[in-house]
């Protein structure tokens, strides 16, 4: 499996959770957004993430630091862009895939008190 199904596969799992799709990979300045849902009132930032049977770890712990600024600033500009959604309260989740298995992560990470 590659990105491209990594992320098709999360999809189709996040929507019959009932989630909805607004963006798909989502090119900002210095990041990506694998896909950007509601689920209600909630904007969700999500990044897909897939390994390997033997890759050390999973999916979740390779979503460093740096990556989640990168998500945030990614975010940042999603709603500059759309802000009608804005206001919304929103999260980051994560889904790793791998092994066939499929983990999903609500508030995966928060903001370290910098605010957007």
């Amino acid at each position: 499996m590659v990105g491209a199904a990594a992320e098709s596969e999360a999809l189709t799992h996040l929507q019959a959770a009932g989630l909805k799709l607004l963006a798909r990979n989502f090119l900002a300045r210095g990041g990506e957004l694998d896909l950007v849902m509601t689920e209600g009132d909630c904007v969700v930032f999500v990044e897909v993430r897939f390994r390997a049977a033997g890759s050390h770890g999973d999916g979740i712990d390779s979503v460093s630091t740096s990556k989640q600024r990168r998500l945030i600033a990614a975010a940042r500009q999603f709603l500059a862009d759309h802000p009608r959604y804005a206001r919304r309260p929103s999260r980051f989740d994560v889904v790793a895939l791998g092994a066939g298995d499929l983990r999903w992560v609500r508030n995966a990470f928060v903001l370290d008190g910098s605010g957007w």
